[in-house]
């Protein structure tokens, strides 16, 4: 089940926003050891998880969390332009149009081959989301693997500079267009795919 989340629908789908807090810190935290707060030792949650922002998440029928990821407006302060604004070259998009994909989360609780699945469907959601609100592009920072997989997904990407070395980690800041082509080049790549219950249960 693909379920979209903001300011206007929060409070009731707080199972699945609590379900998406503990994968966070199942992954970033457990398995990434990133540096990064923990609330009530079970939950990851940063500043940026305000009233702001928006939020994607895939469950499965019991409600259990498969992949999510959040979107925080460039309009407001962001994880680029607020921590690593020196990763661009020059002046970082921005605009009411514009959008941050932070906390790209995919349950590891699942094969290799079902984790494909669920992030195709997670980008294809992204994409989607995008053109239904008319979003335009969206930034993002991204270690070098990772950076080089959005690459490789078939969308218009590019880095807005030269990767840097922070702390033990080159990272990269991203650049994503989206245009009424998004998902025919989603396609191409074999990366495009509907978030569907029968694919998203079999991952669960």
């Amino acid at each position: 089940m693909l379920l979209t989340v903001d300011g206007t629908n929060r409070i009731t789908e707080r199972a699945a926003m609590r379900a998406m807090f503990a994968a966070r810190k199942k992954v970033f935290v457990d398995l990434l050891r990133w540096d990064i707060p923990v609330l009530d030792g079970r939950f990851e949650i940063d500043q940026f998880d305000d009233a702001h922002a928006r939020y994607i998440i895939i469950i499965d029928a019991a409600g259990r969390h498969l992949a999510s990821t959040r979107l925080l407006a460039t309009t407001r302060p962001g994880i680029l332009d607020s921590l690593y604004p020196e990763l661009a070259d020059g002046p970082l998009p921005a605009g009411d149009d514009i959008f941050e994909i932070t906390r790209f989360c995919l349950t590891p609780d699942c094969t290799a081959a079902e984790r494909r699945i669920i992030r195709n469907q997670l980008v294809t959601a992204i994409a989607r989301y995008a053109l239904d609100h008319r979003i335009r592009g969206f930034t993002g920072v991204a270690d070098m693997g990772w950076s080089r997989q959005i690459l490789d997904f078939g969308w218009e990407c590019s880095l807005l500079g030269e990767p840097k070395a922070v702390g033990s980690k080159m990272l990269g800041a991203l650049w994503i267009a989206i245009d009424d082509r998004t998902l025919d080049r989603l396609a191409s790549r074999g990366v495009y795919a509907e978030a569907q219950d029968s694919l998203t249960n079999r991952a669960a």
